[in-house]
């Protein structure tokens, strides 16, 4: 990569890995649902005027939609709610890795190596171990929903490539634009009438995850895949649990614990083996990431 295109790679990282205290702040003026329908609605109707149809047959982006949009990102928000904390979700949610491979097995027959199932063991030990460090302070059924979000994403994730868009970021607007409808219905249905006077740090917290994590991010992300291919940029989105960990503790005062700090290097470590290639013939290298790992970027 050249210095400019490596500053974009780290600065998206940062920028989606920030989102997470965004979305804590947005939280104390928005029921979750209520905020996961705006932030899409924001997100995908204005930007439907700039783009066109998702290139792709619309079961898929229903799919993604349904995954995503509805599965995910209404569980993430419903355990960010339940006490969650923000730096602890951005590394929770690198689970998505697991439950893509997973998947992948199950639904495309995609074949299980050795090698990635070491990988993915190492970052299930990772996530074991937040799950008893959390649970030693924290609600379980908050860690139950950031580990179900995280499974709905890696659901999605094979959806999406099943799909192949030919465009990520029109693909995340017309994704955006379907998620919306059911999440504002089921905020009707669970949460009530919506109550829409909130503070303006409410609306700035939409403002930045629709406009700047999803529009601005996905433009970014779509602008790299452009000139590098997909296992040249993707590492780059394991810093994101890096920016949400340190955001969150000098935003938040969210303690970064010894037991927090080894399962991010247990998750990261076992994502990097499980995405990379033995040595052969002498030399090192790190080849293109298996097709289950080849998995759009994180959509915090």
């Amino acid at each position: 990569m050249t210095p400019r295109h490596l500053a974009l790679a780290i600065g998206l990282a940062a920028v989606w890995g920030v989102n997470f205290v965004v979305m804590q702040v947005g939280l104390r003026h928005f029921p979750p649902l209520l905020y996961a329908g705006l932030r899409f609605a924001l997100a995908g109707y204005p930007a439907l005027l700039l783009v066109g149809r998702p290139q792709v047959p619309w079961r898929w982006v229903a799919g993604v939609a349904a995954a995503i949009g509805v599965g995910q990102f209404g569980l993430l928000l419903m355990g960010m709610r339940a006490g969650m904390p923000a730096g602890l979700t951005s590394l929770v949610l690198q689970a998505q890795v697991v439950f893509t491979v997973i998947f992948a097995v199950l639904l495309l027959g995609e074949r299980l190596t050795a090698r990635r199932a070491t990988g993915l063991a190492v970052a299930f030990a990772g996530l074991a171990l937040v799950a008893f460090d959390f649970g030693l302070s924290g609600p379980a059924g908050a860690f139950a929903l950031c580990v179900a979000a995280a499974a709905a994403w890696g659901l999605g994730n094979v959806i999406q490539r099943k799909a192949a868009p030919p465009d990520s970021l029109r693909f995340m607007v017309w994704v955006s634009a379907l998620s919306a409808p059911p999440l504002l219905a089921l905020s009707l249905l669970v949460e009530g009438p919506p109550r829409l006077a909130v503070p303006a740090e409410g609306w700035l917290s939409l403002a930045y995850v629709a406009f700047v994590s999803t529009l601005g991010g996905f433009g970014v992300w779509g602008y790299l895949l452009r000139r590098y291919d997909a296992s040249t940029v993707a590492p780059y989105t394991l810093l994101v649990p890096v920016f949400g960990l340190s955001s969150a503790a000098l935003l938040t005062g969210e303690p970064l614990s010894w037991p927090k700090l080894a399962a991010g290097a247990l998750i990261v470590a076992g994502v990097l083996y499980a995405g990379s290639r033995p040595r052969s013939r002498g030399h090192a290298s790190l080849s293109p990431a298996p097709s289950a790992l080849r998995t759009p970027a994180p959509r915090p």
